[in-house]
């Protein structure tokens, strides 16, 4: 027989109240939430205590409950990553077909960016970045966009967090190298890789921004080192745009010209 105190059953539990929370719009009393979900007091009691402490639930002053602004933010992170991917697609096929190369979706986890969406062309030779993978930051076009938009102490934090591994011998391992190269892709719009990850491999990357102006993901081209062109650098800027332009953004009417 299952113990009533499992941790299975008390999350089974936790979601019932939060489901009988979400089903109320205004705050709504212990007794009414027993009455939904046949929890005894006591017990629904203490598991809105714990979601409260964790802001999943919050208490009114009047000791009534509400759905707690931590799912507001979880719910959003999520909308936002299925959201780029969904508007991002049919860009990524068409930015793939002009410059012939793989194309990348990132997003950023902490101090380091997550692979999670890629289109690939048919050539036999090509770079693909594995869906799920992750690289810090400082070694990807697109993590030194998301570093040049930190300011110096924020920076300097980082360098500190993640010693600023070396991957190849072109990494920027030098906080005052790594400073002025990202501050100089972040004014110019789009930043390179060059086989700064992977030997062989070099990246064009832009930033795609919401409704908000917000960051909330990035796009790159990888392709052999030898075959990249800045003459793609155009195009990744626009396909940046489209995307971006999906999700809400609107570019400033005084913004320079991309570069």
């Amino acid at each position: 027989m299952k113990n009533a105190d499992s941790p299975i059953q008390v999350l089974d539990r936790a979601v019932s109240l939060l489901d009988a929370l979400s089903r109320y719009g205004e705050p709504v009393s212990l007794k009414f939430l027993t009455a939904d979900t046949g929890l005894h007091a006591s017990t629904a009691f203490r598991i809105l205590s714990a979601l409260a402490i964790h802001g999943f639930v919050e208490r009114t002053d009047n000791g009534l409950y509400v759905l707690g602004t931590r799912l507001l933010q979880l719910g959003h992170r999520v909308r936002a990553g299925t959201d780029v991917r969904r508007e991002a697609r049919g860009v990524m096929e068409w930015l793939r077909d002009q410059v012939g190369e793989s194309v990348n979706l990132t997003l950023r986890e902490g101090d380091e960016v997550v692979y999670v969406e890629r289109v690939t062309p048919a050539r036999s030779i090509r770079v693909e970045q594995v869906i799920g993978s992750r690289a810090p930051l400082h070694v990807t076009a697109v993590g030194k966009l998301m570093l040049g938009g930190m300011d110096a102490v924020a920076l300097e934090n980082y360098a500190r967090r993640t010693g600023l591994e070396q991957y190849t011998r072109h990494t920027l391992a030098d906080l005052e190298l790594l400073e002025a190269e990202v501050r100089k892709d972040a004014a110019q719009g789009y930043a390179l890789d060059n086989e700064e990850a992977e030997l062989g491999v070099g990246c064009i990357g832009v930033l795609i921004r919401d409704g908000a102006g917000n960051v909330v993901a990035g796009l790159s081209v990888s392709a052999p080192i030898e075959r990249r062109k800045n003459e793609w650098i155009p195009l990744v800027q626009e396909a940046g745009r489209k995307i971006s332009a999906r999700l809400g953004f609107s570019e400033p009417s005084n913004a320079p010209a991309p570069g």
